[in-house]
């Protein structure tokens, strides 16, 4: 669904990011991934090119809060690979104290990378994608973007923000044909929520109408559709993955 498709992916060391990134390497793409360290860049390459001797990975540290690490970066994807046809605003940090105890120092990091970070991503491949003649920007959005969440006011936040840039550049950017959506996950099974109680996974499931957490290859699914041609009439949406679920 992606042949000799270029695609870049923040926060894709590890979790629904990794995944996706996997998922898009299956789907004949060549990936760049995009992640805090270099370490962790470096092992989850590795990883990939284990599984499969024919992927076409790579893997770049940059601030993503900061733009001109940012820019060059995507540079340097496109130096290495020639363009760039995807990108999908991955990486993000979430905290969960009440309001009283909240520290505005955990807020502004929440910010600076799930709303400046993807800003930063958003302009530094826009030049990419013009000269190409078009592109695709798939962000992470939350179903909490939609319903607000009990505590941990600066994750929510972020993530209307996120929808905001969605909606926005999608109308801006339609004329360069460069569609931008967004995919807001529910509760998925990743590493944090398997390491859970049982008794606390059942009580989740429980209130999710199909039944069950999500897979974080359900996930993936939602963005390789929006990544591909199949999608190719879609902007400006924000594709709920959640089994229906409401906080």
């Amino acid at each position: 669904m992606l042949k000799n498709k270029i695609a870049v992916i923040t926060g894709g060391t590890r979790g629904i990011g990794f995944v996706i990134a996997e998922t898009f390497l299956k789907n004949g793409a060549k990936v760049a991934i995009f992640g805090s360290r270099q370490e962790t860049v470096d092992k989850a390459v590795e990883k990939l090119r284990v599984e499969n001797s024919g992927f076409e990975v790579i893997g770049l540290c940059p601030a993503l809060s900061d733009y001109s690490e940012v820019e060059a970066a995507i540079n340097q994807v496109k130096e290495k690979f020639g363009r760039i046809d995807i990108l999908v605003n991955n990486a993000g940090i979430s905290a969960r104290e009440p309001i009283e105890e909240y520290n505005p120092d955990d807020f502004k990091k929440i910010m600076d990378l799930n709303v400046t970070g993807v800003f930063n991503g958003c302009k530094a491949v826009v030049p990419v994608f013009r000269e190409a003649g078009g592109g695709c920007i798939i962000n992470t959005s939350s179903m909490v973007s939609l319903y607000g969440q009990e505590t941990g006011v600066g994750y929510p936040t972020s993530k209307f923000a996120v929808n905001g840039i969605t909606k926005s550049l999608s109308r801006e950017l339609g004329k360069f044909n460069i569609r931008v959506n967004a995919v807001a996950p529910g509760v998925t099974k990743t590493d944090m929520v398997s390491a859970l109680p049982p008794e606390m996974v059942q009580r989740v499931s429980s209130t999710i109408p199909l039944g069950r957490m999500g897979e974080p290859q359900e996930v993936a699914n939602a963005f390789l559709f929006l990544a591909s041609d199949l999608a190719s009439y879609i902007s400006g949406t924000i594709l709920s993955v959640d089994g229906a679920k409401v906080l």
